[in-house]
């Protein structure tokens, strides 16, 4: 199983509350947090939240949280795997991740 080694969100409330960010700390997670109204650094994400609502979950409606779990995990799949992409060159993410990972180690 995959665990995320750092967790970026923005300043909200909500993320910087001494619960939230004590359980990332105690929990070895990094914070990356943007700067105050940066909302460029979201902007990819918030993208693909609509996309997700809009192609998944708004047209479904689910029994449960598993269900809901289940609906987005294939619609993540599809996302990564089957979905061409304008701004990757119609290539997948995953076509244009692992076409160019040879090149970015070459650069790291």
């Amino acid at each position: 199983m995959w665990h995320a080694q750092q967790h970026t969100t923005d300043q909200g409330c909500q993320f910087t509350g001494l619960g939230f960010t004590g359980l990332l700390k105690d929990n070895g997670i990094q914070i990356s947090m943007d700067g105050k109204d940066s909302w460029r650094d979201n902007v990819f994400v918030e993208r693909l939240w609509k996309g997700a609502k809009y192609e998944e979950v708004y047209l479904h409606a689910y029994d449960s949280v598993c269900d809901a779990r289940r609906g987005l995990e294939k619609y993540f799949i599809f996302y990564n795997q089957d979905r061409p992409h304008t701004a990757l060159d119609d290539k997948t993410p995953n076509e244009f991740y692992f076409n160019n990972l040879p090149a970015m180690k070459k650069t790291a």
